[in-house]
């Protein structure tokens, strides 16, 4: 799992304690029911010329719940004080030889991956680390495979409300959300209702919206396909990310260097 360091002061206790913390109600499940083998770490803005990355990474050795004033004793006001908390205690911090990276500024919670993903790699860039829903991991291939860069998990804030799209594109004159309909949720009259919504609320922000649904993922992937390289080409094409990170990319790997061709 890849979880986002918050602060400089909890990074601290990441270095000097082996210690990270998530809220028993907001963590993910692999973190309750105690299958997390490893964690990872991304750094936002904050963290310099490590921000926007994955530079470190460890074994968990233990979980266990604690109320947050036990493990910040010096915030005994703070408003979580006394709410229970995961406890993530790792063996050892250690560091990734070739960091991975974001292209575009985002943050993030927690992103699901495997260890193929994370220790064979395809490309040392976040958006290959994410093994959240089959239907998605689908498209992203396919999207790599055509190069185009999309964004996966996304986050947007518009009107006040904050959406994470299942992936953006970035085009010339307009940007994509992208959206794989899992029939069975969003089938549903309230899901159909707020998928409506939803899907208002991002147009109104300059936003274009293609959904997509199981069966036409499972059995016409390439047509899904033109549809979605037809629309890039009418929005002009797309938009490389500015970033600085290209530093991290090896020179002499042609899958890494797909993302900049």
């Amino acid at each position: 799992m890849i979880a986002l360091v918050r602060s400089k002061k909890d990074w601290k206790q990441v270095l000097e304690q082996r210690i990270y913390r998530i809220p028993t109600r907001s963590a993910p499940s692999i973190v309750s029911n105690g299958t997390i083998e490893y964690i990872a770490f991304y750094l936002p803005s904050e963290f310099g010329n490590e921000r926007y990355s994955i530079p470190y990474y460890g074994k968990i050795h233990t979980i266990k719940m604690q109320p947050r004033i036990e493990m910040v004793p010096d915030e005994p006001h703070h408003k979580k004080a006394h709410v229970n908390y995961y406890r993530i205690e790792i063996e050892e911090l250690l560091p990734l030889r070739e960091p991975f990276v974001s292209l575009r500024p985002r943050r993030l919670l927690f992103i699901p991956t495997s260890e193929q993903k994370f220790f064979r790699p395809v490309a040392r860039e976040i958006n290959h680390l994410f093994n959240d829903s089959p239907l998605e991991n689908l498209l992203w291939d396919s999207f790599y495979d055509k190069r185009i860069p999309a964004e996966r998990q996304y986050q947007i804030e518009t009107k006040g409300k904050t959406y994470h799209l299942d992936f953006a594109i970035f085009c010339q004159k307009k940007n994509l959300n992208i959206e794989c309909d899992g029939d069975s949720y969003h089938n549903s009259k309230k899901a159909i209702e707020y998928d409506k919504f939803r899907g208002n609320q991002l147009a109104s922000a300059g936003w274009v919206h293609l959904r997509f649904t199981t069966d036409k993922l499972t059995y016409e992937l390439p047509e899904v396909m033109k549809t979605v390289t037809d629309t890039v080409n009418l929005y002009g094409g797309v938009q490389e990310p500015q970033s600085d990170y290209s530093r991290y990319i090896k020179d002499d790997s042609d899958d890494q260097q797909r993302l900049f061709d």
